[in-house]
């Protein structure tokens, strides 16, 4: 049986991972010896951003290839394309690639759907029943069906440091790696090529290593946020919305966010962990010198930079992300490549690795990354997104209202924007009627706003055109009035501290505590 030649893809994907979380890419505190390892054989993209600073629509735009404008998914409370639309997994299928998906997809309205896959093994962070989660199913049948919280207790203990529940051996972050590793074996005489998507929900809070591995970092071994000077101007609504349904605005705790950001460090390295066990199956099986592996992260985390957590924003802490890309003969070197890109340019990647003849095209806002390093894409600037129009339902307790249906207007007046070259960034956010513009070469950590200084006009001018004219191109117009910025009303939060906190149990965990033993 003779082999197809074209080069398998393994796509592994992190949850709400910070960019400057890799060892060999500048961060001493942190041990990625996996991650150092995957570099040193292939290439970083040090300006890597998500087109959505959050779970879903970094997704949805992350298969489809195009811009949320394009997507019309804003926020996790909207819905993915219809499943008809072609993603890069469905081209893949069409092409006569093995397509496989483990751990969280992230789906919605169904998130059971394969959306071009030809199989899938689930594990999700609330599935609405256990039997429809591949991975409670594997825990439940190894005597864990007791534990509700495989994944970390959610709501009111979300930023609070936890070691997990569940045995390193069956976490759900070795599951992923174990099974894995099980296909990787599986395809090892397959004639046909195949795309893996290995996709870890840590280091995601709640931060729940497991033992030992939560002891890998002490209290004084990792480093502490950036908060600048003038951090209170430099947050929006969303920040502080944020902060405050995730239990993290009542003040400053030095002990507890040096645990917290421990434990995120532990999640990561046990992820690296995994990532070093999927390299070296991929190197005993031959595998390894004819596949294209991509490592990145949806989007990233504040982790208490400017006293904020969680992610929907647009500073480097929560819009950049992690991407090391490594192929034989492509990408390889350990080169550093600084152009801005995006995650939309995966599934044009993807395509042009695997030889199709559409591996760009209308359908695609991204561009081939073969071509960013071959100098063939001259693009200089990426663009994100979100409109933070919260849910109707009640389910992040109460402060926030949906309309429905959302219009247009309403949308644009909750949205933020970014448009980001190597050198600047600019970011407008409607709820706040707020310009922010970082000098990323002389301000690094985007700690002052320039966007007033004289010196700035020009760029800023340049960049405010350049993002509502890729606005307009994707018809996303209604924040936009008479050449500039529709200005909107100012939202504000309520001074209790206890209204709209987050309430987040297991949909499918019974918590009638009636007749427990």
């Amino acid at each position: 049986m003779k082999k197809d030649p074209r080069p398998n893809i393994l796509h592994i994907l992190v949850d709400q991972m910070r960019w400057d979380c890799i060892q060999a890419l500048g961060n001493p505190f942190i041990k990625t010896p996996a991650l150092d390892r995957l570099f040193a054989q292939g290439a970083a993209f040090t300006n890597a951003f998500s087109p959505s600073p959050v779970c879903i629509p970094a997704r949805a735009s992350m298969i489809y290839g195009q811009y949320p404008q394009t997507t019309g998914c804003y926020e996790n409370n909207f819905p993915m394309p219809p499943e008809t639309q072609d993603t890069f997994m469905g081209r893949l299928t069409q092409e006569g690639y093995r397509t496989h998906g483990i751990g969280k997809c992230h789906f919605t309205p169904n998130p059971l759907a394969l959306r071009g896959f030809q199989t899938r093994e689930t594990q999700e962070e609330l599935p609405d029943k256990s039997e429809d989660d591949d991975y409670l199913s594997f825990l439940h049948s190894n005597g864990y069906s007791y534990v509700i919280d495989p994944h970390g207790v959610r709501g009111e203990m979300y930023y609070i440091p936890q070691v997990s529940q569940i045995p390193q051996t069956l976490h759900p972050t070795r599951w992923v790696g174990d099974r894995s590793l099980a296909f990787l074996k599986e395809q090892k005489d397959a004639a046909s090529p195949w795309y893996l998507f290995s996709s870890f929900i840590h280091p995601h809070p709640p931060l729940s290593p497991p033992s030992p591995w939560h002891k890998l970092y002490g209290y004084d071994d990792v480093p502490l946020p950036r908060v600048p000077v003038q951090y209170e101007s430099l947050l929006t609504y969303v920040n502080r919305a944020q902060n405050r349904y995730k239990y993290r605005d009542q003040g400053v705790d030095l002990n507890v966010i040096r645990m917290i950001r421990a434990y995120y460090y532990a999640s990561i390295s046990f992820i690296d962990h995994q990532v070093g066990r999927i390299l070296d199956t991929l190197e005993a099986t031959g595998a390894l010198a004819n596949t294209l592996v991509v490592f990145a992260s949806d989007h990233g985390e504040y982790l208490g930079d400017y006293h904020c957590y969680g992610k929907r924003g647009m500073h480097d802490a929560a819009a950049r992300v992690p991407f090391l890309v490594s192929q034989p003969g492509v990408f390889e070197g350990g080169r550093v490549y600084d152009q801005p890109i995006s995650l939309i340019d995966l599934a044009p990647t993807f395509l042009k690795a695997a030889g199709s003849h559409e591996n760009g095209g209308a359908s695609f806002d991204g561009l081939p990354l073969q071509d960013a390093i071959s100098g063939t894409n001259t693009r200089d600037r990426v663009f994100s997104q979100l409109s933070f129009v919260e849910q109707a339902d009640g389910t992040r307790g109460g402060m926030f209202f949906r309309p429905d249906p959302i219009t247009d207007e309403n949308r644009a007046a909750n949205s933020s924007y970014m448009v980001a070259t190597k050198d600047h960034k600019y970011i407008y956010c409607a709820s706040d009627n707020k310009e922010l513009f970082f000098d990323r070469r002389r301000d690094p950590f985007e700690s002052r706003n320039r966007v007033h200084a004289r010196a700035s006009e020009k760029v800023v001018h340049q960049l405010r055109v350049s993002l509502m004219e890729h606005l307009k191109k994707g018809g996303e117009t209604a924040g936009i009035e008479n050449g500039t910025w529709k200005v909107f009303p100012a939202r504000t939060l309520p001074d209790d501290p206890d209204f709209g906190l987050l309430t987040q149990d297991q949909p499918w965990a019974d918590l009638d505590f009636e007749g427990q033993d």
